[in-house]
């Protein structure tokens, strides 16, 4: 159990990837609200501690509301209203993630997250108080959303925009490109926009949209997180020099190096490759760009 414990505390505040330390941070809060939520229905039969808090971490389309709860537009991502909502968030969290990882490293997937829910945010916060079936109802003033959907649609969209044709296999299914998973989110989200989770679903498009946008922008070199990726970055006591005449690490890829990896592709497939060689690809299609 010891070492089970210190597993998770490595993975979380160790690692240089910070997909454990986001689902932390969103389970923690999910049971920090609810547990207590728990005890006080069963001692006290009442909800005040879960309608406070979501009365406070929520994200409120009413604009009068919304300033006087101006934080919500980064504490709404964090929250959940079930066991269900939080469990696949982080699932997705997790697969998408690391797939992210492989292809663009960690120093990007904490910026991103937060930037597609503040994304996801905007329009929701934007429709609401634009389009008449809204504005014209009681929605306006009573909605709010909570969820991580955006931010994970926004790790969603950017792996499958830099990495269309990787494949995973889904239950009953099979082997499915995750280009092709994510359009039938994308387009599942598109007609639910009218249903009873209005809110939620033009959330998760905002941050689908972030992730598509933030990889094309990558792909020219514009990285929009990796201001946020410094703050969290490890600084180092060492200098260290390196004296490299032959290519530079952002520089474009030596023709032969991108030919033997193609023909690596042709015999053993993409995610045969390590992490190097996709980061050379990457800068081969970015400079092609």
């Amino acid at each position: 159990m010891n070492t089970f414990l210190q597993g998770i505390y490595y993975k979380t505040f160790k690692s240089s990837s910070k997909i454990y330390l986001l689902i932390a941070i969103n389970v923690f809060v999910f049971l920090a609200i609810n547990i207590p939520a728990i005890v006080e229905q069963l001692f006290m039969q009442s909800d005040a501690l879960k309608s406070y808090a979501f009365d406070y971490l929520a994200l409120p389309a009413y604009l009068p509301k919304l300033l006087t709860r101006f934080w919500t537009p980064l504490t709404y991502m964090f929250m959940h209203s079930g066991v269900f909502h939080v469990l696949f968030n982080m699932l997705w969290l997790y697969w998408m993630g690391q797939i992210f990882e492989d292809y663009l490293g960690d120093r990007r997937i904490l910026g991103l997250y937060l930037l597609g829910g503040l994304a996801g945010a905007v329009l929701y916060i934007a429709s609401y108080n634009t389009f008449p079936a809204f504005t014209h109802s009681s929605a306006l003033v009573l909605s709010s959303a909570v969820g991580a959907s955006a931010s994970v649609m926004a790790v969603m969209v950017a792996a499958a925009t830099i990495a269309p044709h990787y494949t995973i296999s889904l239950m009953f299914i099979g082997p499915v490109k995750i280009k092709w998973l994510v359009l039938f989110y994308i387009v599942f989200d598109f007609l639910g926009i009218t249903g009873p989770n209005a809110g939620g679903e033009i959330a998760h498009l905002g941050g689908a949209l972030l992730g598509f946008v933030y990889v094309k922008q990558l792909q020219r070199g514009n990285d929009w997180v990796g201001g946020i990726a410094k703050l969290f970055k490890k600084r180092s006591k060492l200098k260290v020099v390196a004296n490299n005449r032959n290519k530079k690490a952002d520089g474009k890829p030596r023709q032969d190096e991108v030919d033997q990896i193609l023909d690596k592709i042709s015999k053993s497939g993409y995610e045969n490759l390590s992490k190097q060689e996709k980061e050379i690809l990457f800068r081969a299609s970015k400079n092609e760009s």
